[in-house]
C-alpha cells in the first residue's frame, strides 16, 4: 500500500484545536508550530492552561500578566513549572456537574453502569468526607487495589480533593507485588476489592488481602469493595457502603501547589523492586489536557475509551479527560470475553468516538478474523504498549478506512507521550505521526549526535511539565537522576530504540535495553516480530540476545505455534528465510525454539529482559512483576 492511509479533513485543518493554536502562534505549518512550542515554552504552556480551561490561580503566569511559567528552565532535572500557581486536580476534573454521562462502565459479565457528571461529584464529596473522618490529611497516601471501575475514579478524586496522594494496582497483582509497591509509600487507607472477573471466572482475592493487611502497618482503615458478591465481608475491613458518607453536594478542594504530588506510579519492576515515580498534579493535568485537546481534538461531549487496568498509566491518562467534559468508557475483564468482539461491541454500543487498545490486541483481532463491524462514530483508534506493525495499520485501514490510526508512545515515567497522533498530519503505515507539542524529542546515536534515517536512542533535550517531581524516598534525587540523566547529563534518555522517518514520523524498534547486538551491530526486536508474526504458523514470538562468551551475541527466537503446527526443519527454514528477506541476514536467529507461553508484565508487555536473564542462567530479580511467571520455565538453557 502506497501513500497515506489517512489524511486530515478540511474541517480538522481549519477548525481543530490544533489548527486554532497554529493560528495563534502565527505558525505556517505543523513543523513551525512544534518549533514554537519547544522554543517558547512559557508562551506555549500558558496557552495550554488557557485553552484547556484550567481552574486555579496561575500565579500571574498567563499571557500579559508578567508572572513566571518556567523557573530554572535550563535544568533537567530541576526546572520548576508555574512556581506560584495553586490549583486542585480534582476540581478541574469535576467542573461539569450536569446529568450527561461522565462514566460508562461495562464488566465482562455484562454488568453496565452509567454515572452522570452530577452524580460523580456527589460521590466524590461523600468519599472525601469518609476519608477525612478516617484521618486522611494533605500529604497522606491512599492506595487502591481495585478494578477498573467507577469507584476507583471516585476514590482517586476524593483523595486529591484533600491533598492526599493516590496510588493503585489492579487486583490481578499478587500479594508480594502489591507489597513491593504499597509498602514503600506507607498508605493510611487501603481500598481493596474482594476479587475480579477474568474469562468468565470469579477470582477471589480476600486471602491475599489478609496477607497484604498484615504487612502494611500504616494502614488504619481497609475499605472492602464488594465486586464479586454484594454480601462480601472480611474481618478487619469496612465495606464500601458502610465507609462512604451519604452523597453530598458539599465539595471542598484543597488549593495545592502545581507540583504537589498527585500520583505515585510504579515501574514494571522486572529488573528489581519497582521504582516509585511521583507525578505532580499540575504537570499531569496540563500534559494530558494538551494531548486530549490538541492531539486528539477531544471536545466537551465527546466519548473516549481506553482498555486498561488501574495498574497501567493509561488509566490515569484516560481519567483526566473528564477535565474537558468528555465521557469516558471503562471496560473491566478479558478483552475477548464474553465474545471475541467484546471491545468492538462496547465501543459501538456506547458510541465511543476515540478508542484505545494495545498493539497486541489489534494483532490478535487480525489473526483471529474478528471484524470491527460498523463503527461510523469511531474517528480515532489509539494503539500503544508495543510497536503497531505496518500490517496492523493495513488491517485497520481495510476495515475502518474513515478512521485515523494513531500509534502513541511514552510511558509511566512521563505519564504521557513523547510521540503520538496529530489531526493535522497524514497517517503513514508503520509510523507514529510525530512528537508531542512542547516535547523536544530527538534521536541520538551513541556519540550523542542527532541522527535521521537510522536507529538511535529516544531523548528529550528540554524540560516538560509532566516530568516526575522525583522518586518516593529518594531525598537526594540520586535514583531519579540515574534513571534518566546518567547517560547524558541534562538530557532525558528514555530507553527506546527509535528512528525518524522521511515523513517526520517515528518508528519504534523496541526497548534499547532489549536491542540485539550480533556482530557488534545494534538492531531492534520489532523488525523480527514483524516478519515472524506474519506467518500463519506462528501465534506470537519473543526474541533475545544470548552472550556467546567471546564478546559477541547470538539471536535466539522463541515462538508460540498455532494449533497443530510443529517446529520442524521446514518451518524453521521458512522463519529464517522470512527474516533474512524481510529484515536482514543479521536478524536471522542462531536458534529457534517453540514454547507454550511467553512471560509478560501485568500491563501485557512481553518481558524480553526476564527471558534473557533466564537464558543466561541469571535470577530474575522480581518475579512478582510478571503476570505469568510460570512461563519462565520454558526458557531454561
Amino acid at each position: 500500500m502506497t501513500g497515506p492511509l489517512w489524511t486530515p479533513t478540511a474541517d480538522l485543518l481549519q477548525n481543530s484545536a490544533m489548527a486554532r493554536l497554529q493560528d495563534h502562534a502565527g505558525a505556517q505549518d505543523w513543523a513551525s508550530l512544534h518549533r514554537w512550542s519547544v522554543k517558547q515554552p512559557e508562551a506555549f504552556w500558558a496557552r495550554v492552561w488557557q485553552d484547556g480551561g484550567v481552574v486555579g490561580e496561575p500565579g500571574g503566569a498567563l499571557e500579559g500578566q508578567g508572572g513566571t511559567v518556567l523557573a530554572r528552565g535550563d535544568r533537567m532535572p530541576g526546572a520548576h513549572w508555574f512556581p506560584e500557581a495553586r490549583l486542585s486536580f480534582a476540581e478541574n476534573l469535576l467542573q461539569r456537574r450536569d446529568a450527561a454521562p461522565a462514566i460508562l462502565f461495562r464488566r465482562e459479565d455484562g454488568l453496565r453502569r452509567e454515572i452522570s457528571f452530577a452524580t460523580l461529584a456527589q460521590e466524590v464529596a461523600a468519599v472525601a468526607t469518609a476519608l477525612r473522618a478516617a484521618g486522611v490529611v494533605c500529604g497522606d497516601r491512599v492506595a487502591g487495589w481495585i478494578p477498573n471501575c467507577p469507584e476507583a475514579i471516585v476514590a482517586m478524586l476524593a483523595a486529591n480533593s484533600l491533598g492526599a496522594v493516590w496510588s493503585s494496582c489492579s487486583p490481578d497483582f499478587g500479594a508480594s507485588g502489591v507489597l513491593d509497591r504499597f509498602s514503600q509509600i506507607e498508605p493510611k487507607v487501603l481500598i481493596a476489592c474482594d476479587g475480579y472477573f477474568w474469562k468468565g471466572k470469579a477470582m477471589d482475592i480476600r486471602q491475599k488481602l489478609r496477607e497484604v493487611q498484615s504487612f502494611l502497618p500504616t494502614v488504619g482503615t481497609t475499605v472492602l469493595l464488594p465486586y464479586l458478591n454484594s454480601d462480601t465481608h472480611l474481618e478487619d475491613t469496612i465495606s464500601w457502603s458502610q465507609f462512604v458518607a451519604p452523597p453530598s453536594d458539599e465539595l471542598f478542594f484543597e488549593s495545592l501547589a502545581f507540583d504537589h504530588p498527585l500520583y505515585v506510579m510504579f515501574s514494571s519492576g522486572t529488573t528489581g523492586k519497582p521504582k516509585c515515580i511521583v507525578h505532580g498534579q499540575g504537570g499531569t493535568l496540563l500534559q494530558h489536557r494538551k494531548e486530549h485537546l490538541y492531539h486528539l481534538n477531544l471536545q466537551s461531549g465527546d466519548r473516549l475509551f481506553y482498555y486498561t487496568t488501574t495498574g497501567w498509566m493509561m488509566w490515569n491518562w484516560l481519567v483526566t479527560a473528564l477535565a474537558g467534559g468528555v465521557t469516558i468508557g471503562l471496560f473491566d475483564g478479558n478483552p475477548f470475553h464474553p465474545g471475541p468482539a467484546a471491545l468492538w461491541d462496547f465501543v459501538r454500543e456506547e458510541q465511543m468516538q476515540v478508542m484505545g487498545v494495545s498493539a497486541k490486541w489489534v494483532d490478535a483481532c487480525k489473526r483471529s478474523g474478528v471484524k470491527p463491524g460498523p463503527q461510523e462514530q469511531l474517528r480515532t483508534l489509539l494503539s500503544t504498549g508495543s510497536p503497531l506493525m505496518p500490517e496492523s495499520f493495513d488491517w485497520l485501514a481495510e476495515h475502518l478506512s474513515h478512521m485515523q490510526v494513531a500509534s502513541i508512545s511514552g510511558g509511566t515515567d512521563l505519564i504521557s507521550c513523547f510521540v503520538l497522533g496529530n489531526p493535522l498530519l497524514p497517517v503513514h503505515r508503520g509510523e507514529i505521526q510525530g512528537p508531542g507539542l512542547g516535547m523536544a524529542v530527538d534521536v541520538w546515536n551513541e556519540a550523542g549526535e542527532p541522527v535521521v534515517g537510522e536507529a538511535g536512542e529516544l531523548v528529550c533535550t528540554r524540560p516538560f511539565p509532566s516530568m516526575p517531581t522525583g522518586f518516593w524516598n529518594d531525598a537526594d534525587g540520586s535514583l531519579y537522576r540515574s534513571a534518566y540523566f546518567e547517560h547524558w547529563p541534562g538530557v532525558w534518555r528514555h530507553g527506546d530504540w527509535v528512528e525518524w522517518t522521511e515523513n517526520g514520523g517515528m518508528v519504534v524498534h523496541g526497548r534499547s535495553d532489549a536491542t540485539l547486538n550480533p556482530g557488534g551491530v545494534r538492531i531492534g526486536t520489532a523488525e523480527i516480530y514483524r516478519q515472524v508474526e506474519q506467518l500463519a504458523e506462528v501465534v506470537e514470538a519473543i526474541v533475545v540476545g544470548r552472550d556467546t562468551g567471546d564478546g559477541d551475541q547470538e539471536v535466539v527466537l522463541f515462538v508460540i505455534l498455532a494449533e497443530g503446527q510443529e517446529l520442524d526443519e521446514n518451518l524453521q527454514g521458512k522463519i529464517r528465510q522470512g527474516i533474512r528477506e524481510g529484515a536482514s541476514p543479521r536478524h536471522v536467529p542462531a536458534a529457534i525454539r517453540a514454547v507454550p507461553d511467553i512471560p509478560r508484565t501485568r500491563s501485557g508487555k512481553i518481558s524480553e529482559i526476564a527471558v534473557r536473564q533466564v537464558l543466561q542462567g541469571q535470577a530474575v530479580p522480581n518475579i512478582e512483576a510478571l503476570a505469568n511467571p510460570e512461563a519462565l520455565h520454558w526458557f531454561q538453557p
